[in-house]
Formats: structure tokens, C-alpha cells, sequence
């Protein structure tokens, strides 16, 4: 275990301050001293009255706020049997809600209750209509017929236009989406997206109202599964002009076509969502409500909220496993299907754009310690590459495949690599790299990890710059570091979601990653239908990014967790929502003990 590394984090924990004492015979009036008398009455008086005061202050204060949440209709219970509604927790605020320009879990997976797209996830986690109630490809051909209910939560019908309106606003350039290249297999959008051809010459067209015919560039296998994604959900054109630039920035600012619609929305706080009774398959959501009361990512603050029953749902850590099972709790397991890694910024005023200095910091790094060791969580597995374990080659596990020789520590062979670096970086000594965190427990425990490792290991110094999620992301998108902390989750059920992350045109390629032999490799598997061939070019992609060193894998995360037991039917996807609420329901007869 590395020790400095867990006194940081004790220290941190263990820091408390001591109050100054008095003496209270100070304050004691001279016998038989009648002003001091007075005074002390007087004195007294005061202090009653500052007393009273407080009382008063405390009393309104708690008045006001049960005031406030009342007005926000949050229940303070994990589940409000009476009005059917259950609380549950977000682990970061969503930076937005425009699901034209969002790029994060978090975001997706509350859009995943409250909007819908042409398709959707269903409680077996396979594909499922959704607005559209029917779908079929011939060769470059794809079309979808929408449903004639599909309501937005104003009551007026979802239409096709307003998918076309939604697609092609997400290729426009000024839009600035990081996911517009997931639009790329439709004809012209990439040339759209670079400003080269207007939008209007993307093929994506509303026929009808209930008919949207997409023209692809090449016929691909995989098209329908990208279309549950959060990115090629519709937006109403009216209603997005009427916001002036603040779509999705409020829970006034949108309208919803999904299972619930969102109430409230206190930034940095909590989120509500009731049924949407425009849904047009309301009869299936059984839950009236759902309180997103909490927004932490601290799990010992999560597990007491659940002991507390104040929650539905609590992941746990190593610690909380034996009074789980002393408690009697329904334990479940589930690995997201994530890779979490530190990423390299490859941009040509960056040291760290250097392979010797890359491979060097690669090769001090031991992920079996870093996840066994330091983080140690239930669930949390040691990465090995991009790819995590559940991604399918042709007969087995792409990286059974395709295996590559295992992560190990080997400090010789780091120096000899830094020394290298140094010589052609033109340096004696490195100077400081700055390594950009999230604000979360297991983010911090891993910024400290890597900034012991490599200063014990090789003499570098990270100055950890740590900030809050919207915050990462921004200086992320500005390559506003030396190494991030970073984590990367599939979109849809096809490899290609993980293996053209670095490619040179992906704007989630934080650190700019560029290499003609990937982009060739990354183009194969777009275009062909060839599934050996898509392969291999797996496998491809597999090797260059270990060769390069274009990343340092972590963990894949997983998570043993406890479930309120009159909650049914809570789903944990790997595609779509990962926490999945709009099949469940309340079961009051299964009692109030957990």
C-alpha cells in the first residue's frame, strides 16, 4: 500500500479544531457590588432575549424551509407509499439538459426518464420502440414510422420534424456538440458538421409527419442501436426558439416527450420528476413520481441516507458489506460496463505530448493497486485497456482476441524511457505536470495515487488542480491540463463505441489525440460489413492505443449495492440509463424493513 498516499487521505478525514474554554467564575458579580448586580440582571436580560431571538430564528428558518420543500413537493422518505412517489440520488448535478450538446452519464440517464427517442432500452435492456412504433433498413435506407400518440408534455403531437430539426442542429457547427460525430454514418453530416455543406443537405428527412427517411453514406449494421441515444432525441423547433439560447438550463426550459416530465430543478441540489400523463405509454409507468433529493457521490453519505430511509438505492463500500448482510439487505451486483483511466493531453505545447515520458509514467503504473489496495470498493475490477472485459470479438472477448501483455510495474524500464524524454525534450528535470481531478472520494484517491507513484517511482511532481464535474468537463474541452481523470461508458452495443473515442475528428478526444493508422483503422470499422474485418480493426485500435500510451487504464466500475425492498422493478443498464426507475413500482406489502 502506498503510505503517503494514505496519510494525505487520513490526514484529510482527521483534521478537527479545538475550542478556546473560559472560566465561568469570571463572569460571577462581586458580592454585595449592586452595579455589578444590575449589570448582571441586565446582562441577563440580554441574553435572554439574544436566546429568544435565536429560538425564533431557528423555529422561521426550518419553517421557511419546510415551506420551500413543500413548494417543491419533495417527500422526505425513500418511498411515499401514499403519494407513489420514491427518492433516489444523482451522483453530480447535470450540466445541462439539452440533449443536443450533453455529453455526460449523468445527464443521459435523467434524459432517459423524461424524454424519448425513435428508440429506447427496455427492461430486459434490449431494443424497444419508442416513438417510433415501427422501423426497417434497405441497403443506405433507413426508415422510421413514428407512432400517431407521441405527445410532447404541452399536449401537441412529436412529429418527425422534430427529429430532423433536433439531427441536424446537432451537425450545425455553431451548436459546438462533442457528439455530433455519432451522426457521421448519415450522408453528408460529417461534411455538414466541418461546414462544408449546409445542414439542409444531410440526409435525414421528415416525409410526413409520422414517416423520417435517413440516407446513410454506407449501409451500416448498427445504425438502430445508436438511435436510443441521448443525441437523436427530439427537439421541439418552436418551443427551442422561445427559450433564447437557455434550452435545457431549467426545468422551465424544456418540454418533455419521455415517461416523467421534470417539476423542479434547484441547481446543485435536487431534481423532481413527476408522470407525464401525455405519455403515450403511460399505462406502463407505474411510479407517479421521483425525487432526485440528493446530489452526492459520497458513499458513506449515500449509505446513511439509505440506513436512514431516505433513499431507494445505495451503492456500497467494502466497509458497509458485513452490516449490509448483518441488516439483511437485498444485495444486487452490476458493472456499468465503464472504463476509467487517466488520459494524456497530446497537444503539441504539452510535454505529455512526448511517447517516451508517456510510456515512462505507463509503466510505473499498477492498476491492481490502485484498485485493491487504495480504492478498494466492492465491484471496482483493474483495467487492462479502452476496451473493458464485456466487449465481444467474433467468438469470445475482443481482448481474449487480441490479448496484449498484462499492466506491470517496471521502474528500470520507466527511467530508462523518462531519461529519453528528457534528452529529447531538451530538459534536465521535468517541471511540475498539472493533473485535472473531479471533486469525488474516488477521484481524489486516485489524483493522490498518481501523485505519489510518480514522484516516489520517477521524481515527477503533479499538482493536482481539482474541480468540481461542470467544471472538469470545461477545462477538459479546453485541454486545460497536463493528465485528467477521465471515464468513458458505451453509448450503444456495438464496439465502435469505445474504439473511435481517440479518433482525430471525436471532439470527446479530450487530449487530441492524432494518428493517421488509428483514423484508417477507425474508418474500417464505420464502413464495413464485413464483421472479421470490423474485427480486427478492433484489435487494431486495441494494440495502437497501448502502443502509444495514449491512456492510462484504472478500473472498470462496478458496484455491489442495496435496494429499498418495496421498490420493484429497478433496472441498471449498461446501454441507456444506467439507474432505470420508469419500470418500477411500489410494493407496500413487502414491508417497511430493510
Amino acid at each position: 500500500m502506498l503510505g503517503a498516499c494514505l496519510d494525505l487521505i487520513e490526514f484529510d478525514m482527521k483534521q478537527s479544531e479545538s475550542l478556546p474554554t473560559t472560566d465561568p467564575s469570571s463572569t460571577v458579580p462581586a458580592p454585595g457590588d449592586r452595579m455589578t448586580r444590575a449589570a448582571a440582571r441586565q446582562l441577563a436580560i440580554y441574553a435572554a432575549v439574544v436566546v429568544l431571538a435565536l429560538v425564533v430564528a431557528m423555529f422561521g428558518l426550518n419553517y421557511l424551509a419546510s415551506l420551500t420543500s413543500s413548494a417543491a413537493g419533495m417527500s422526505r422518505e425513500a418511498v411515499d407509499v401514499e403519494n407513489n412517489i420514491i427518492t433516489s440520488y444523482l451522483r453530480e448535478e447535470p450540466p445541462q439538459m439539452n440533449s443536443m450538446r450533453s455529453s455526460d452519464a449523468i445527464s443521459s440517464m435523467v434524459m432517459a426518464h423524461v424524454m424519448e427517442g425513435l428508440l429506447r432500452y427496455d427492461e430486459n435492456s434490449e431494443l424497444a420502440p419508442g416513438v417510433a412504433e415501427r422501423w426497417e433498413q434497405d441497403g443506405r435506407t433507413v426508415t422510421f414510422w413514428l407512432r400517431d400518440d407521441a405527445r410532447w408534455s404541452n399536449g401537441e403531437p412529436v412529429t418527425a420534424h422534430d427529429f430532423e430539426f433536433a439531427w441536424k442542429n446537432v451537425l450545425a457547427p455553431a451548436t459546438g456538440s462533442q457528439y455530433a460525430f455519432l451522426l457521421y454514418p448519415i450522408l453528408n453530416a460529417e461534411a455538414a458538421n466541418n461546414g462544408e455543406v449546409s445542414t439542409d443537405e444531410v440526409g435525414v428527412e421528415a416525409v410526413d409527419d409520422h414517416t423520417l427517411v435517413v440516407t446513410l453514406e454506407t449501409p451500416i449494421a448498427y445504425f438502430d442501436r445508436m438511435v436510443a441515444y441521448m443525441t437523436f432525441m427530439p427537439v421541439n423547433q418552436e418551443f427551442f426558439e422561445q427559450t433564447n439560447g437557455r434550452y435545457g438550463a431549467d426545468a422551465d426550459q424544456m418540454i418533455y416527450n419521455g415517461p416523467f416530465v421534470m417539476t423542479s430543478w434547484v441547481h446543485g441540489a435536487s431534481m423532481q420528476l413527476r408522470k407525464n400523463p401525455y405519455y403515450w405509454d403511460a399505462d406502463r409507468i407505474k411510479l407517479d413520481g421521483i425525487d432526485y433529493a440528493h446530489m452526492t457521490s459520497d458513499s458513506n453519505t449515500l449509505q446513511n441516507l439509505f440506513k436512514d430511509g431516505q433513499i431507494v438505492i445505495a451503492d456500497l463500500t467494502s466497509e458497509m458489506l458485513e452490516e449490509a448482510m448483518f441488516q439483511r439487505w437485498p444485495l444486487s451486483q452490476f458493472m456499468e460496463g465503464t472504463t476509467f483511466y487517466a488520459e494524456f493531453n497530446h497537444r503539441p505545447d504539452r510535454l505529455t505530448r512526448n511517447l517516451n515520458l508517456r510510456k515512462a509514467m505507463l509503466l510505473v503504473h499498477d492498476p491492481s493497486e490502485l484498485v485493491n489496495r487504495v480504492i478498494k470498493l466492492p465491484g471496482y475490477v483493474p483495467a487492462e485497456t479502452l476496451f473493458p472485459r464485456w466487449v465481444q470479438g467474433m467468438d469470445g472477448s475482443l481482448r481474449e482476441e487480441y490479448p496484449l501483455p498484462p499492466l506491470q510495474r517496471d521502474v528500470e524500464k520507466a527511467r530508462e524511457h523518462l531519461q529519453m524524454a528528457l534528452d529529447e525534450l531538451g530538459l534536465e528535470e521535468l517541471p511540475p505536470l498539472v493533473f485535472l481531478s473531479s471533486d469525488t472520494p474516488v477521484a481524489r484517491i486516485q489524483s493522490e495515487y498518481y501523485q505519489e507513484v510518480f514522484r516516489r517511482y520517477l521524481g515527477i511532481e503533479l499538482l493536482i488542480d481539482r474541480q468540481v464535474f461542470r467544471q472538469r468537463l470545461e477545462k477538459m474541452t479546453a485541454g486545460d491540463f497536463d493528465l485528467v481523470g477521465a471515464g468513458w461508458g458505451p453509448d450503444y452495443n456495438d464496439p465502435l463505441t469505445f474504439a473511435d473515442l481517440f479518433a482525430s475528428w471525436n471532439l470527446n478526444n479530450r487530449g487530441r489525440y492524432s494518428n493517421p493508422e488509428l483514423d484508417a483503422q477507425v474508418r474500417i470499422a464505420q464502413s464495413s460489413l464485413d464483421p472479421q474485418e470490423r474485427t480486427d480493426a478492433f484489435g487494431e485500435i486495441h494494440r495502437i492505443i497501448r502502443d502509444q500510451a495514449v491512456i492510462m487504464p484504472d478500473y472498470e466500475r462496478g458496484y455491489v449495492y442495496v435496494t429499498d425492498p418495496r421498490v420493484k422493478g429497478i433496472v441498471r443498464h449498461v446501454f441507456g440509463a444506467e439507474t432505470d426507475f420508469t419500470n418500477a413500482w411500489i410494493d407496500a406489502d413487502a414491508g417497511e424493513e430493510q
